[in-house]
């Protein structure tokens, strides 16, 4: 397994099924009084459970074909959308409803998921010289209205799939932008560093997510670091839920303290780590330490976030330093490098060390 599957077979890559609702949250619903809502959160894990074992399948058996370059060095280098609608059934990718350049239609779901990937496809061209997620124009899919009250969205390896959420705990989830973002980095990272989905290697695909999702809400607003509420899912969770968000990246720990959610279990610090078997070793969770090291750094820098400090992850994610099985120091370590070799001896550098210093994590 290289590095950089990019470099080389594109095959080599192993993607992954990724959900933007973590399974412990899923799971503290399904256990609650209400059997509505327990239900509901029942069917979700069913269906995730199913998908995740047609990823794996899927992957092991090896029908992915190579991935085709959709690159042409005298054309425009524009993005390739398609929306689906499975009608609230599960079988994918139903039926197309927009394609490129069409008009805006009047399902206001279709128009958010297409006007997401956009947006996810403006930032990596745009900022980071990265023509769509796997650097070679690859179109971008996403199927919507995916079976009924299903509370989720998910990278498949292949495309996004959204769900329109039961509106009692999840509302419609393309309404938060940093979700597309989140669930589409997720091919970046399959298609850059291929970090493994368990334990700390695990944490950091979701981070990297993370901090990708919330440069793509960022820089769709216009927001620079100082502004920006640093959330992830902002607007996903229903009135009655006592929340904010998914995950709060400048304050871990905080985004929600429910009595059918529970409460937010990301740590902000290594002191904090938590050691479970359950989320692939808790990958949803200990990302908050990553999460963290990056809101320091973006903090500390100002500015726009996805300039300095986006521009020393990204080159971290694409530098082909990391291995599939990189750890929270690996990791730091590769950060300082990439402001290092970029920036050179100066604040960017002395920023990195700090951040990852801030949340317990060697960084040299």
């Amino acid at each position: 397994m290289t590095a950089n599957p990019t470099s080389g077979n594109p095959d080599r890559v192993e993607p992954v099924f990724c959900t933007i609702v973590p399974p412990h949250i899923l799971d503290k619903v399904a256990r609650s009084g209400d059997s509505e809502f327990a239900s509901r959160a029942r069917r979700s894990l069913e269906r995730d459970a199913l998908e995740r074992t047609r990823r794996r399948m899927t992957t092991v058996i090896g029908t992915r074909a190579a991935a085709p370059s959709y690159a042409d060095a005298g054309a425009e280098r524009t993005p390739h959308r398609t929306i689906y609608d499975t009608r609230h059934t599960t079988t994918l990718p139903g039926h197309k409803v927009r394609g490129e350049g069409d008009a805006v239609g009047q399902d206001a779901t279709v128009n958010r998921a297409y006007a997401g990937l956009g947006a996810t496809f403006d930032l990596y061209l745009k900022n980071f010289s990265r023509y769509s997620i796997d650097g070679d124009g690859l179109p971008l899919n996403a199927t919507v209205h995916y079976d009924e009250d299903y509370n989720n969205a998910f990278w498949n390896g292949e495309q996004m799939v959204f769900g329109d959420g039961d509106g009692e705990i999840f509302l419609d989830f393309t309404l938060p932008v940093d979700v597309i973002g989140h669930e589409l980095t997720h091919g970046v990272t399959q298609y850059t560093a291929n970090l493994a989905y368990y334990d700390q290697p695990g944490a950091l695909n979701e981070s990297v997510s993370d901090v990708f999702g919330s440069l793509i809400k960022q820089y769709s607003l216009g927001q620079s670091a100082a502004e920006a509420d640093w959330l992830i899912g902002a607007g996903l969770l229903a009135p009655r839920v006592h929340g904010v968000a998914l995950r709060s990246m400048k304050a871990p720990g905080t985004a929600y303290d429910d009595d059918v959610l529970g409460k937010d279990p990301q740590p902000a610090d290594m002191d904090h780590f938590v050691t479970t078997g359950r989320d692939n070793g808790g990958v949803h969770i200990n990302s908050g330490i990553p999460n963290h090291a990056f809101y320091i750094l973006a903090d500390a820098l100002g500015g726009n976030a996805w300039e300095r400090a986006g521009q020393i992850w990204f080159d971290t994610l694409t530098g082909g330093e990391l291995k599939p099985d990189s750890s929270f120091a690996d990791f730091a370590r590769a950060t300082a490098k990439s402001a290092k070799t970029r920036y050179g001896a100066a604040e960017e550098h002395d920023a990195v060390l700090k951040s990852w210093e801030q949340v317990g994590v060697p960084a040299q």
